[in-house]
């Protein structure tokens, strides 16, 4: 199968241990579309999540290795088994390309007639969506069989941003929804649905962090 991945940035971990999780289940991606690591909208969006202090911490350890280091270390610890990579950790998508040999683009718009034009080049049977922008009706169009996202909460219950903190004050079952994504905020075809047991959870943080794991494992 033809699998694309595309990501919020080269320095998304989520993206890398995607490449990284499809590469050994035998599926190497055949590209990598992330948006630039200064896409405003992105930035705003971790601002929100994790503090201005925190972005710029991950900004240094992503941008600017550690002397003496060729691999940064990971913000989500979950992801590690994923991420080791002989003494170190993958610090980028392109780090993750060179060892599997597939090609990686950056664009400042998912959306755009270019992006979508180097979409079509690599002629996806399906695309993996780490993050980026709201996906239009055109490139959801491009791949045989469809976008696939892995939503960090139970669908149809909780939808948009912010799904497991939205599953704790509605009460709804924390979980993953792997589902095909359509023009609507998380509207598309649902495949599986998985209630995650929190019961080892230290924060908000630590949750999310272990859905992101928890919704990667699944996808095999």
């Amino acid at each position: 199968m033809r699998i694309v991945i595309l990501s919020s940035s080269l320095y998304s971990e989520t993206a890398c241990a995607m490449a990284v999780r499809m590469a050994q289940l035998g599926e190497i991606p055949v590209g990598a579309l992330a948006l630039s690591a200064l896409d405003r909208a992105t930035l705003l969006r971790k601002i929100g999540q994790w503090g201005v202090a925190e972005v710029a911490h991950y900004a240094r350890t992503k941008l600017i290795a550690p002397r003496g280091a060729r691999h940064a270390q990971t913000r989500n610890p979950c992801l590690e088994s994923w991420l080791k990579h002989q003494h170190g950790m993958f610090r980028n998508l392109r780090e993750v390309a060179a060892l599997y040999d597939f090609p990686v683009d950056v664009c400042r718009d998912q959306n755009s007639p270019v992006s979508i034009a180097r979409l079509r080049e690599w002629s996806p049977d399906l695309i993996i969506f780490t993050g980026g922008n709201i996906l239009r009706k055109e490139i959801l169009g491009v791949p045989r069989l469809g976008v696939l996202n892995v939503h960090l909460g139970l669908l149809p219950e909780v939808r948009g941003m912010s799904s497991p903190e939205w599953s704790l004050l509605q009460g709804v079952p924390l979980g993953i929804t792997l589902h095909y994504m359509d023009a609507g905020i998380d509207t598309g075809p649902i495949l599986r649905r998985y209630e995650f047991p929190a019961t080892h959870c230290e924060s908000l943080n630590d949750l999310r962090n272990r859905l992101i794991a928890f919704g990667l494992e699944k996808l095999g």
